[in-house]
């Protein structure tokens, strides 16, 4: 059903839809995709290993997970992975779009709050963030909306040590481009100095202490 809504949408081309994890990996990576729309409880192989494969292999590729299992902890872990976005499936068809608009445009689109499994209520509805929203400067979590996608993606490897060379070379940008992503992303969230972003990066779950 989601696949014959999105093959309607012009400009947007439905490559394959898979039942199961493994077959659309295997497909994705014979045949890059530009987005990736993938579930989290997939039969014979998990949503996130489906992620950890593509962004290894196929980092070009946009990722949208869109999951019917939301909790507290999940957009910091899906950041972590690399991930450019979910949607809750019990949201409106609409928040999708906006969010495959978003994503493939180079945004972000993460539900600005998902309640905990304990809490959690059948009334709660998410809501959604723009791709980048400015605001002010703040180390808490809602500094993470405030990031581009490629912001992450830097903030991500300079936290777990890289330097602007590998960066650039890994991302194929310039050197010179990777440091005004790391003044942009520290001007951003607030912070003067590496070991402060590498703290904040942890305390989001961007990267593992």
């Amino acid at each position: 059903m989601l696949s014959s809504a999105l093959s309607r949408i012009r400009g947007l081309v439905v490559s394959g839809a898979f039942k199961d994890g493994k077959s659309g990996l295997d497909f994705c990576l014979k045949n890059p995709p530009g987005l990736l729309i993938v579930d989290l409880y997939l039969p014979g192989m998990h949503g996130l290993e489906v992620v950890r494969e593509v962004r290894a292999k196929l980092p070009n590729t946009r990722i949208l997970v869109l999951t019917g299992h939301p909790d507290g902890d999940l957009p910091a872990r899906l950041i972590a992975q690399g991930v450019h976005g979910f949607v809750d499936k019990s949201a409106p068809i609409n928040y999708l779009l906006q969010a495959i608009e978003s994503v493939v445009a180079g945004g972000m689109f993460f539900a600005a709050h998902v309640p905990p499994k304990a809490t959690s209520g059948a009334g709660d509805q998410p809501t959604v963030a723009p791709s980048v929203k400015a605001g002010p400067q703040t180390t808490s979590v809602g500094a993470v909306q405030t990031l581009s996608g490629r912001e992450l993606e830097v903030a991500r490897l300079v936290a777990e040590g890289f330097s602007s060379k590998e960066i650039a070379d890994r991302l194929e940008l310039s050197v010179r481009t990777v440091e005004k992503h790391r003044a942009n992303i520290m001007d951003k969230i607030n912070v003067k100095e590496v070991a402060s972003l590498v703290r904040w990066c942890i305390q989001m779950g961007i990267v593992k202490s």
